[in-house]
């Protein structure tokens, strides 16, 4: 008894509380009785202090020398504003297809590292961790990261990164934006969609489109969402993913603008690329002693052409310019709301024009309302259809409209072949635009090595904010991208991404220090595309080239050097392994696996 007392004296003189009354919670004391118990509320997540607004804009499908702000002739006067006041990076890249280089971005990580090595949709996914289409939990995307730190978060336009049976108002929405970060969404699910007829969605639930061309319901809904969070005068800063379908197939545009380049194109797609080709060295977003790779031999020249085939195929790249200036003006009303509320002087603007290059799949005569995927129409029966359909081209009746191939080459412009071959620049080279936030703006060209991946961390590195080892409890996998702050103000720093891989569907390379590997797939299959991008079917083979002394892989190095080759070729390997990319699948185990999936819905049918 003696003892008792004098051990509850030690702890009254102490002023602790008695063990067998209260127990810690966290910094909370918690009693019997609320006289006895001590509350504690955790801090809000707060910003830093001064911490810049965050805008991401990505547009589809835009190859290298599209845009005026990078030499092309297509005029996209908001783009250059802000390449003009901003950075441009003239030696950023991409996946070279859409979903991979979308889940890259969001995460900062390689797109096999985070299950997104294909697509998220059931054919082009598969049951292995590389490529199962669903970015996993320890791989937090920038909304994640920036919702915790005190940030508001929208996203608007494409997603892609959705499995196809999860896209029902039932979910499960944890692929949804909602389920990665953004407190609101507006667009679409897939990787392509109507303008017009969208299946569109917004936050959680499948809504109607309202006749409108997307670009401006996604405008309009962003404004909607900065407004509403400004109004609220919370003192959060905000992170909006502005991501119009625009300029992927469909290229449909308003009446207002679709014949406003009519003519312009008649020169065709050779006096195109040349024209650029000279606007870019003047530019200074190529070598002043670069050289204009040779028109693809399977490319007709433009002098050539039949006057029914110009006349068609300068249509097509008329709606196409005309929708990229539209888009542009959609970003440019964004942009001019930001300016009138105040905003604009501390936001942070990362604009990537396309996530990937100029698009192949419109075939060599430019498609109209004919499937992308569709089966073997010869080059005859699909001229006499597109001329006959001529009307259609630009208009919602225009449901696959894409430009022939010799316009995807001239919009690639300095570089070869096309979207979907990671393994060359064409594919994976794209212009990227940054513009600074007050008291950090830096301008002029940028020429280091970068990645899609580079974009999470130099955003973070920007607004003040830590990689998180954990988010919501689940540890985080490492960052893999750079930040790109290291060249802001150097315009001459050494680049910082030394070693990049690529892959799509077969066709790979791998980045080593100014050295690149790369290896064209052949398929085996005629149902999808062409070989064009094989330089030598039949005998395919790995290349070799050094892009310090040949940015545009005009010479290949392969036989002079083979231990170097050899040497990237084991790299390729390595880093395959380290990040989930084996089993290598290619386009052939794309076709296989569809015939097999329509062969299964085919007997499911019969049986009911």
């Amino acid at each position: 008894m003696t003892y008792k007392i004098k051990w509850m004296a030690i702890l009254a003189a102490l002023a602790l509380p008695l063990p067998i009354l209260a127990q810690t919670n966290g910094k909370a004391v918690v009693g019997k009785t609320y006289a006895d118990s001590k509350e504690y509320w955790p801090e809000r997540a707060r910003a830093p202090k001064d911490a810049p607004n965050v805008v991401w804009v990505l547009l589809d499908d835009v190859g290298y020398g599209a845009s005026s702000a990078f030499g092309g002739l297509i005029p996209t006067p908001t783009f250059d504003s802000l390449a003009n006041v901003g950075l441009k990076f003239t030696n950023f890249h991409t996946t070279a297809i859409c979903a991979p280089t979308r889940a890259a971005l969001l995460t900062g990580r390689n797109s096999s590292r985070v299950h997104e090595a294909g697509f998220s949709h059931k054919v082009l996914s598969f049951g292995f961790p590389g490529w199962e289409g669903k970015i996993p939990s320890d791989k937090g995307t920038i909304a994640e990261i920036l919702k915790s730190n005190g940030y508001n978060t929208f996203a608007v336009g494409k997603w892609g990164l959705t499995p196809d049976d999860d896209i029902t108002d039932a979910g499960p929405f944890d692929y949804w934006p909602s389920g990665k970060g953004f407190e609101h969404f507006f667009g679409f699910l897939g990787s392509q969609d109507d303008q017009y007829r969208t299946h569109l969605i917004e936050d959680n639930t499948n809504v109607q489109p309202d006749g409108r061309h997307l670009n401006e319901q996604i405008t309009d809904k962003a404004i909607s969402y900065i407004d509403r969070q400004q109004s609220a005068k919370s003192g959060k800063p905000f992170f909006l993913y502005y991501s119009p379908g625009a300029t992927h197939a469909p290229h449909q545009v308003p009446d207002a603008w679709r014949d406003i380049y009519k003519g312009k194109f008649d020169k065709g797609w050779d006096w195109y690329r040349e024209a650029v080709f000279e606007k870019q060295k003047q530019l200074g977003v190529i070598p002043k002693d670069a050289v204009l790779p040779e028109r693809n031999p399977n490319i007709q020249e433009w002098a050539k052409l039949s006057d029914d085939e110009k006349k068609l195929y300068a249509r097509f790249f008329e709606v196409y310019a005309a929708y990229l200036t539209y888009t542009d003006h959609e970003v440019g009303r964004l942009f001019a709301h930001l300016k009138e509320k105040g905003l604009s002087g501390n936001t942070l603007v990362v604009l990537i024009i396309g996530d990937n290059g100029a698009s192949k799949e419109g075939s060599d005569d430019g498609d109209i309302d004919q499937p992308i995927f569709g089966g073997n129409v010869s080059a005859k029966q699909r001229l006499a259809y597109n001329l006959a359909s001529f009307d259609k081209i630009g208009k919602p009746e225009g449901t696959e409209v894409n430009y022939p191939l010799g316009w995807a080459q001239a919009a690639n412009t300095p570089f070869r072949y096309w979207k979907s071959d990671a393994h060359s620049e064409g594919g994976t080279h794209n212009p990227l635009i940054v513009s600074l936030p007050k008291g950090k703006q830096a301008s002029g060209v940028r020429n280091q090595y970068s990645h899609v991946i580079d974009i999470l961390p130099t955003t973070l590195e920007v607004t003040g904010i830590a990689s998180p080892a954990t988010l919501k409890g689940i540890g985080q996998d490492t960052i893999q991208g750079v930040s790109l702050a290291y060249a802001f103000n150097k315009a001459d720093a050494p680049s910082r991404h030394t070693t990049q891989y690529y892959y799509i569907f077969g066709s790979r390379s791998i980045y080593k220090d100014g050295w690149k590997a790369s290896f064209a797939f052949e398929p085996k299959s005629g149902l999808l595309f062409n070989n064009y991008s094989v330089e030598n079917p039949g005998s395919n083979d790995w290349h070799l080239y050094h892009l310090d002394a040949d940015f545009n892989e005009r010479i290949d190095l392969a036989k002079k050097y083979p231990k170097k080759l050899d040497e990237l070729k084991a790299l390729f390997d390595s880093e395959a392994k380290r990040n989930s990319l084996y089993p290598l699948i290619t386009w052939d185990d794309v076709i296989k696996k569809g015939l097999q999936l329509r062969s299964q819905q085919q007997q499911t049918n019969k049986s009911h």
